[in-house]
């Protein structure tokens, strides 16, 4: 794409993490720019705070993307006498667009879950909390044979017969129609109060709900008879493949210490670092992740069946209970997947993981015509760490 506009990168950065996937209560899309403007460089970040505003404006970025938004709770003033006000004005006058994909990029396929599972290893991966798939319609049309293709390519065109990866799917079968036509009819095929009958091809083709009118329409316009037999069908809804949070297996077992680890060994270095719930050398297969604040989402976690959950912000009392119950259950020989152990991270490092692959896939969307490039300003709000002394230390 030869000189791409804020609304080029928009509208790929939404194909991505659709807006739909987002969350009622959160605020996601562009917050500030021309959707006219020209984007040559586009800066990723976990949150619109003023080091990474400063950092689009040094680097000459066009467009700051964040993970955060800046705005989420209703406003009556962005006046710069506030930070958050003070953030839009930089923003404004210095020319760069500010685009929030946040809980959308939480659930997406590709997301801030998928990097953070694809980090730690986990193979056979799905949404923990798996959305609704498609609501989707089978249309099922009697056609004669030498009119089937055509009427699948003009249902294909209104959109229908799209699965996955593929395009125009539809089945069929052979069999003989039979009707009678009236003396008002003026059929194709046939005479007016006699018997016909026709050797006519049942074509199946899936569409999304959305498209029925369109795809019913398309059908009558291609199909050669004057009232063609058709039915439309109501398909029961599946799992689809965005949602909260991954669950996945480790390759082989590994201690909970171990996994542990190999959290901190992935994440951006913070000052909390990461802790534990558990046993250290208790064993772990299948973990179940969340970027961000996860502890709302116990009974997800426990209904997956994971070994152990990897997340941001666990509170106290949750985590307690958590361990006290995996603690017992060790205790009585009745250890179950539903008292996973406990990782807990940083917040905006649990996210960061997701900023690299979406700054690539902007820049592959869009031909390589921008430069994308990620934040180095470390924004974790937390800005040191003392040890507890060891037993016996003052």
């Amino acid at each position: 794409m030869d000189n791409p506009t804020v609304g080029d990168v928009v509208a790929a950065l939404d194909r991505r993490y659709p807006p739909r996937l987002a969350m009622g209560w959160d605020r996601v899309g562009l917050v500030c720019g021309d959707p006219a403007a020209p984007v040559r460089r586009v800066l990723f970040a976990v949150d619109p705070v003023a080091d990474v505003v400063a950092e689009a404006l040094d680097t000459g970025a066009d467009m700051l993307v964040v993970h955060h938004p800046l705005l989420l709770r209703g406003v009556h003033s962005v006046a710069a006498t506030t930070f958050k006000g003070a953030l839009v004005h930089q923003l404004v006058s210095g020319g760069v667009a500010l685009y929030t994909a946040h809980t959308n990029a939480d659930a997406a396929s590709g997301g801030v879950a998928d990097a953070l599972a694809g980090a730690i290893g986990l193979v056979d991966v799905a949404p923990m909390v798996p959305d609704p798939g498609p609501a989707l319609d089978k249309h099922v049309v009697f056609v004669p044979v030498a009119d089937a293709s055509a009427v699948v390519d003009a249902m294909s065109a209104a959109g229908a017969g799209a699965v996955g990866e593929y395009s125009r799917c539809a089945w069929s079968t052979v069999g003989e129609g039979t009707f009678v036509p009236s003396a008002q009819a003026t059929p194709t095929i046939g005479t007016q109060l006699e018997v016909t009958t026709v050797v006519e091809a049942r074509v199946e083709m899936v569409a999304p709900r959305d498209r029925r009118a369109g795809v019913v329409a398309a059908m009558r316009t291609a199909h050669p008879y004057e009232e063609p037999a058709f039915d439309v069908l109501e398909l029961a809804t599946w799992p689809g493949s965005t949602g909260l949070g991954q669950v996945g297996r480790l390759p082989a077992e590994v201690s909970l210490d171990q996994l542990a680890r190999t959290v901190a060994a992935v994440l951006p270095a913070t000052a909390a670092g990461v802790r534990y719930a558990g046993p250290p050398d208790a064993l772990v297969r299948t973990v179940a992740v969340v970027g961000g604040a996860g502890d709302s989402e116990f009974d997800a976690v426990r209904s997956c069946g994971a070994d152990a959950y990897v997340t941001a912000d666990l509170r106290h009392h949750p985590a307690s209970e958590a361990r006290e119950q995996a603690v017992h259950d060790a205790a009585t020989g009745r250890r179950t997947a539903a008292t996973p152990y406990l990782v807990d991270v940083s917040h905006a490092a649990s996210e960061w993981l997701w900023l690299p692959a979406a700054a690539d896939k902007l820049a592959a969307d869009l031909g390589g015509s921008v430069v994308t490039q990620v934040s180095t300003a470390r924004t974790d709000p937390w800005t040191g760490h003392v040890p507890s002394p060891a037993e016996g230390e003052s």
